[in-house]
């Protein structure tokens, strides 16, 4: 898929090795820098989490808090 507008990806860099796992990350923060690109992560890494913008805190399917990073 050529430039597009909103990405969505369920914990990315699951069953990935370290080296691997921070390609695909640099990768999806890359396409938001350059094109603007959304992107929506789903992880249970902290230190993916806390590269993006904005973390959404979720339980049982409700946001228990939210932080701007």
């Amino acid at each position: 898929m050529k430039n597009p507008s909103l990405f969505l990806a369920d914990e990315p860099t699951g069953q990935l090795d370290s080296s691997s796992g921070e390609e695909v990350i640099s990768i999806l923060l890359s396409l938001h820098a350059e094109q603007g690109t959304t992107l929506i992560l789903v992880t249970h890494d902290a230190s993916i989490a806390h590269r993006c913008q904005r973390i959404i805190h979720l339980k049982d399917g409700e946001v228990v808090a939210e932080e701007n990073v």
